[in-house]
């Protein structure tokens, strides 16, 4: 492709401002159709973004000439049924994460997109901001010496029934396809397959202690890395308070960095403490989504694919086996 003309299907918050306003502001890419099942939403958004087309149906998007790639930002029960359209259609993926609700149907998703020849990526952006890929400079130049151990500790509040008294869709297993370690958790876990190598012999354990939404509300397990350094993590989302820290601590030093939080990369060693800035972009998918066009008009590569993302989702299946 010499362009990349791109059509979002779900176009909801997460395309406000994160995602949806930077596929206008990247060299060879464009907005050219959203798509709601609520039409007249539909055609809201693209006035306020000025976007040319709309849609209330996904198939009318998928095959419009005029659009050249597929965005997917509808909650993860419908991923699948919508990667199976576009492929079959020849157009390229991208879809927000988790890549689906199950792990068989991200192996599906994998599959048919080999089969029709058309690349599948996820929305894991933070392995391109700049913030995080401090972090794998300062491990790949050894700043920290050998990995020993990384740990990761999450907490949030409770989360709040909606204006109507419903649960959000993200602690709903049915949609979401678990509770907030599909949403939330799977961003750090699939952060640490980039940093460091595939997650191996995952071992977990998750409840539900606050007891009040069908989900698991507290998940915690450990793992091991190929270099043979070890992890662990804890993750609590009905807590008193926000946390949000991970440690990678190795023989000369540690990083200490946050997934979410708007705070500095802290490298430590017996020298001291040096802390790296690094804002985000404010459409924080942008150089994720730059990375996909550079891919797909032949220069350069997105380091989020269907395959990593169905390494995470099988990490997550290890960490809740015996709780669903």
């Amino acid at each position: 492709m010499k362009t990349v003309r791109w059509g979002i299907i779900g176009c909801g918050n997460v395309t406000e401002v994160k995602s949806g306003p930077a596929f206008q502001r990247i060299d060879n890419s464009s907005l050219t159709a959203v798509m709601r099942r609520d039409g007249e939403k539909a055609e809201d958004y693209a006035r306020r973004h000025g976007v040319p087309k709309w849609y209330g149906k996904a198939e009318a998007l998928i095959h419009d000439h005029e659009v050249d790639a597929v965005y997917i930002a509808t909650p993860p029960s419908s991923h699948k049924e919508y990667t199976l359209m576009a492929a079959e259609a020849g157009k390229p993926v991208y879809v927000e994460k988790p890549m689906a609700d199950r792990t068989e149907a991200c192996a599906e998703m994998v599959e048919i997109c080999e089969k029709h020849g058309v690349p599948l990526f996820v929305a894991y952006y933070r392995r391109s901001l700049p913030r995080f890929l401090k972090v794998k400079e300062l491990l790949d130049h050894g700043a920290i010496g050998d990995v020993r151990f990384v740990s990761i500790q999450q907490t949030q509040r409770l989360t709040e029934k909606d204006e109507q008294g419903n649960w959000p869709w993200r602690v709903m297993p049915e949609t979401s396809g678990a509770g907030l370690i599909y949403d939330v958790g799977a961003h750090t876990l699939d952060l640490f397959d980039f940093l460091l190598g595939p997650l191996k012999d995952v071992k977990g354990t998750a409840c539900n202690l606050a007891d009040v939404y069908p989900a698991e509300d507290t998940v915690s397990g450990t793992w091991r890395f190929e270099s043979g350094a070890v992890g662990t993590g804890v993750w609590n989302f009905s807590s008193y308070k926000h946390e949000d820290n991970n440690r990678i601590v190795g023989s000369k030093g540690e990083i200490q960095f946050s997934t979410f939080d708007d705070k500095p990369v802290k490298l430590i060693t017996e020298k001291g403490e040096e802390e790296f800035t690094i804002e985000h972009p404010k459409h924080i998918q942008q150089p994720h989504i730059e990375s996909i066009v550079h891919e797909l008009t032949g220069k350069g590569t997105c380091p989020s694919t269907g395959g990593a993302a169905l390494r995470t989702n099988r990490v997550m299946d290890q960490l809740l086996k015996d709780y669903y």
